[in-house]
């Protein structure tokens, strides 16, 4: 096997007991059942109550999450990562869809009276920067961070 599989074939004592195993009888190459906890506790039903746990909060942390639910951190973080497709976003600061909607009209606004009078328009039309100041209490980018698909 080594010169065909190379670094991945299985040692000699792996066939030596798979051949023992086939000896006895046994005719499937899965593994058999054991008994005890199994290692993540992955059901149907706690997949349904973290998404909802998270859709009802979005910056819950995993740690938070794992002492809610009673399942470890990588089983969370797992759950919402491969089931819901989610990934941990900082929140950054965006206009929000009114303000969009504001600019739009008053640049409707502007071409209209454009196209109605030119010369009037550009000798009165002034451009400047503006400068927008917010007051809040910023959080630490930690404390920002929102789960998102």
């Amino acid at each position: 096997l080594d010169p065909t599989l190379e670094e991945s074939a299985p040692s000699f004592i792996t066939v030596k007991y798979w051949m023992a195993e086939f000896k006895r009888g046994r005719t499937s190459c899965q593994d058999e059942h054991r008994s005890g906890r199994p290692n993540e506790v992955t059901t149907p039903e706690m997949v349904k109550k973290i998404h909802k746990m998270v859709l009802d909060d979005r910056r819950l942390k995993v740690r938070e999450l794992a002492d809610m639910v009673g399942i470890s951190k990588s089983a969370i973080y797992r759950i919402l990562t491969e089931n819901f497709d989610m990934r941990k976003l900082c929140a950054i600061w965006m206009p929000r869809l009114e303000q969009k909607q504001r600019r739009e009209d008053i640049s409707i606004e502007c071409l209209a009276k454009f196209r109605s009078n030119k010369a009037e328009f550009l000798r009165r039309f002034i451009t400047m920067d503006e400068t927008w100041v917010h007051y809040f209490t910023p959080e630490m980018k930690e404390q920002s961070k929102q789960w998102t698909k």
